[in-house]
């Protein structure tokens, strides 16, 4: 099962239809969150008794959970102040209501605007409900300054986020342009999407997914517009059979290789041997076979024209490309107009299902109709750089707002699109986005993306949709980041020990059939 991961409006539209549709008050919700916020403190400081407790309250929902906390913390016996940014009278609504319970209990508070941080005493707890999920933007300096004393108090003090640690976007999980360090974060319901992305982590601390409450009927007939990836994606892996042969597991075709760059096509093949294909067939100008070649026995070469340049006349060689289960174009094929024109014949050629990867979206970009009349089972799998090319924008544009390049191009090109990077995406036409959490600096090597490409191709081969082939396929090479990260802590791993990598992660994952 993913773990559902909504946008902060998708979120928001969950917590008013549990309220408008199902009747269930706001200060129900927000006196749940509250006790589940109690519950996940005494998990990670124990009793509550005699600490001093700090939290800052924002003028939204976050700031309503920080009252209500602190009414309970008060009745665990703990010394709390609560600062609060809006006047207590400008308050409404169910942030009203529990700011009115946590007054009638002794909470202690004090405007944020007028209280001199640099006389607050060292606390032994900080709970930052200044601003939530659904803060976009650049902190206004006032902000900077609390979130600064957050952190700075934070160093010698236990530091908890409600929801989602001030100064987080919730859509990209970048700070903008800091946030609150947590040691540990509670959301609620689910985790919202910038939550889960790469540059969130060390803000968040140790992350916390509690109920509220919220009908599993709401979620169910609102499902998010996002998911992450799991564990649970190598489900979706062909069934192995016994009485299988080299056939039976797939013969994919890699297209690619030219002077400079023959590595890459042989770490695509390495890739998709170490995902389990049965055949693998490295095609490239007749030339260049030899280097390709490079002595890996297990990796066979189909020589393409009279020389060592791409051409269009290449395809001539190809007859047989619907013998082919899968083929992955692309790795090393250089950017020449041979490679353009190469391109697009085989585009014209109804080939079998293809991963597009590298200088193959080089050519995409540079000949707009082939890109908008790929085969229909295609994948693309570009790296911001390659994306921004293939959109015509700019590289920030592309990570500003990835989550929705990804699924606007997957729509518009009528294709998979795996958008690399810290935080992967995969989308598809009709199909929610995957996001993978993982993020491991030993897949920032030279090649990485050519091993993907492998493991799709493989994968496609054995029967696999385009969709969930990609799904796996990123899941999978990205888990051996954490394999790698134990053989060798400081780096220095090369783009084939991904690949060689590949079937431990099953051995960790899967039950053998």
């Amino acid at each position: 099962m993913y773990l559902p991961l909504p946008t902060p409006e998708e979120m928001a539209g969950w917590d008013r239809l549990s309220i408008e549709e199902f009747g269930i008050p706001g200060t129900m919700l927000m006196e749940n969150a509250s006790r589940e916020l109690l519950h996940v403190l005494h998990k990670e400081i124990g009793p509550l008794s005699g600490k001093r407790v700090v939290l800052f309250a924002g003028s939204g929902n976050n700031g309503g959970d920080a009252f209500a906390l602190a009414r309970h913390l008060v009745d665990h016996y703990a010394t709390c102040l609560v600062l609060h940014t809006r006047e207590l009278g400008s308050y409404t609504g169910d942030i009203a209501f529990h700011l009115a319970l946590a007054d009638k209990a002794g909470v202690a508070m004090s405007s944020l605007r007028d209280y001199n941080l640099d006389d607050l005493p060292l606390p032994d707890l900080i709970v930052d409900g200044l601003l939530g999920t659904g803060f976009t933007g650049e902190l206004r300096q006032d902000y900077q300054n609390w979130i600064s004393c957050i952190n700075r108090l934070g160093q010698k003090a236990f530091v908890l986020a409600i929801d989602i640690p001030s100064g987080i976007n919730g859509y990209t999980g970048e700070p903008c342009p800091m946030a609150v360090q947590a040691d540990f974060t509670v959301t609620f319901a689910a985790a919202k999407v910038g939550l889960r992305m790469p540059e969130a982590k060390e803000f968040c601390g140790r992350l916390y997914i509690q109920g509220i409450g919220l009908p599993s009927r709401v979620q169910d007939d609102n499902p998010p517009s996002c998911y992450e990836l799991n564990e649970d994606v190598f489900s979706l892996l062909p069934v192995s059979n016994h009485m299988a042969h080299k056939g039976s597991h797939g013969h994919v075709l890699i297209l690619g290789g030219s002077s400079g760059l023959t590595g890459a096509p042989t770490l695509a093949a390495l890739g998709a041997l170490r995902a389990g294909a049965g055949l693998v067939t490295v095609g490239c100008p007749r030339g260049l076979i030899s280097e390709v070649k490079q002595g890996w026995p297990d990796i066979m070469t189909k020589p393409l024209g009279p020389g060592s340049q791409w051409t269009e006349g290449c395809m001539a060689d190809l007859a047989d490309l619907q013998s082919f289960d899968a083929v992955v174009l692309g790795p090393g094929l250089g950017r020449t107009e041979g490679a353009r024109d190469f391109l697009r014949a085989y585009i014209q050629s109804s080939p079998p299902p293809t991963v597009f990867d590298a200088d193959a979206l080089f050519a995409l970009a540079q000949d707009k109709q082939s890109l908008q009349n790929l085969p229909l089972s295609s994948v693309l799998t570009p790296h911001p750089g390659e994306m921004a090319r293939i959109c015509q924008t700019s590289i920030d544009e592309i990570q500003a707002r990835r989550m929705d390049m990804a699924k606007t191009w997957a729509e518009k090109l009528q294709c998979t699109l795996v958008l690399k990077g810290a935080g992967s995406m995969v989308a598809a036409p009709g199909e929610s986005l995957r996001l993978c959490p993982e993020a491991w600096s030993h897949l920032a090597v030279g090649g990485s993306g050519d091993v993907l490409s492998g493991i799709i191709g493989t994968l496609l081969s054995q029967g696999l949709g385009t969709f969930p082939a990609a799904c796996v396929g990123v899941f999978w090479h990205a888990s051996t980041g954490r394999i790698l990260q134990t053989k060798y802590p400081y780096r220095g791993n090369l783009a084939q020990d991904i690949a060689h990598t590949l079937p431990r992660v099953l051995e960790h994952f899967c039950k053998p059939s």
